[in-house]
């Protein structure tokens, strides 16, 4: 029985090549599937998943009477994968299977996808290639729209050189005034949700030009961090919580703490649909803004070309942002969430179905905020990225008490 990997890069017209699929139109080099039944293990068949059943108020795929909706990540890819095995079809297509899942789970997937390869024929689409399945036996890669055979797994070891050593992260026209050097300060917060325990005594202070890498496992509590800081989580008042000095609910607004925090998470990027050319998505990152209505000045345009020329963007600047590969639109978002040098700076699963070239230029670039400014960076994931260089982690331990913090230094 076969067994395919497919290699994307950020190039890679994914979302064409299943449609084909799904349409009969398959490649010549992947005729043995053409008369037999697939289904598709992506976010993609979870997203219509979850639109019939906010339409029909019907639990389709769960066996827990749970919606997929509130589920995490990770439950969502469990309930689909059990769903998707027990439909018995002739070969599921696992769309990047481990994106967004901790290492725990990640093996558990392995172990299950291995237990059924013996009578489903499995067909993975992976960006990373250290994501190979260990029982693939056949290889190929799809470039822009053109599918190719290639012999065996390429080689994932070379070093890719970092490309943004020639400039230095661009000085900020935004001014912070009386920014203490305690940013973040959780002194032994405690959450729960009815009887679900999230959080247990965490204790944790980010202070100016700290370099923080924030881990768990699905479900362990990061989002719920991650929304006490940035967000509006009513959990968080009456918690021991500052921010920038202030007790979290003492009078400053959700807003006012959101212009002194970048933020970037890969949804984000479906804000973005409209024609913006890459200069105009930077400078929006100066005004908090989706687009740009207004006639941006000449300082702003100025700081923008230093940060084009940083991303060696400059000569495409005119280009449309939703004409760029996915890489390409994530180091400009991760820049537009830099441009005002923030004091701090959350970067939210960045590398995210990102191909390994694509992530090591992000992970490069974070560094480099790292090292030439004094923003705090807490960098969330679940993958350890070869290169990434956090000073301290916060790692989440669940357990039945609610997850305790754990931090270790890199």
């Amino acid at each position: 029985m076969n067994h395919w990997v497919i290699y994307l890069d950020n190039n890679s017209d994914k979302k064409g090549f299943l449609k084909d699929f799904e349409n009969g139109r398959i490649p010549q080099e992947l005729q043995e599937f053409e008369y037999k039944i697939g289904r598709l293990f992506s976010p993609f068949t979870l997203e219509k998943l979850i639109d019939e059943e906010d339409k029909h108020d019907k639990k389709i795929i769960s066996t827990e009477h749970q919606a997929l909706e509130t589920m995490s990540s990770g439950e969502q890819k469990r309930v689909l994968l059990h769903y998707l095995l027990n439909e018995k079809p002739d070969y599921i297509i696992l769309d990047n299977p481990f994106d967004n899942l901790d290492i725990d789970f990640q093996e558990e997937l392995k172990t299950i996808l291995k237990d059924h390869s013996q009578h489903i024929s499995f067909i993975q689409l992976a960006s990373r290639k250290s994501d190979t399945l260990s029982f693939i036996n056949c290889y190929g890669r799809l470039n822009k729209y053109m599918f190719t055979i290639t012999e065996n797994t390429p080689s994932s070891d070379n070093e890719i050189a970092s490309t943004f050593n020639a400039v230095r992260i661009p000085q900020s026209i935004t001014t912070y005034t009386n920014i203490e050097s305690t940013l973040i300060d959780f002194k032994d917060v405690s959450i729960s949700y009815g009887n679900k325990k999230i959080l247990n005594a965490i204790n944790w202070t980010v202070d100016k030009g700290d370099f923080w890498q924030l881990s768990g496992t699905n479900g362990s509590g990061k989002s719920t961090i991650l929304s006490m800081i940035f967000g509006d989580n009513p959990k968080a008042f009456g918690q021991e919580i500052y921010l920038f000095g202030n007790k979290k609910g003492s009078g400053e607004s959700v807003w006012d703490i959101k212009q002194k925090i970048g933020y970037y998470a890969p949804a984000m990027t479906l804000k973005f649909n409209g024609r913006h050319s890459i200069e105009h998505m930077l400078i929006s990152g100066l005004n908090d803004s989706v687009g740009l209505y207004t006639i941006p000045t000449e300082l702003q345009k100025r700081i923008i070309k230093q940060w084009l020329l940083l991303l060696n963007m400059f000569p495409i600047k005119n280009t449309y942002f939703n004409a760029l590969s996915t890489g390409q639109q994530r180091l400009v978002m991760t820049a537009r969430a830099m441009v005002k040098r923030p004091p701090i700076l959350i970067l939210d699963e960045p590398t995210a179905g990102m191909d390994d070239e694509s992530a090591a230029l992000l992970v490069s670039l974070v560094n480099k905020f790292a090292q030439e400014t004094d923003t705090a960076i807490i960098f969330v994931s679940h993958r350890k990225e070869k290169g990434l260089k956090p000073e301290r982690i916060l790692d989440l331990i669940p357990s039945e008490n609610g997850s305790s913090g754990i931090i270790t230094y890199h």
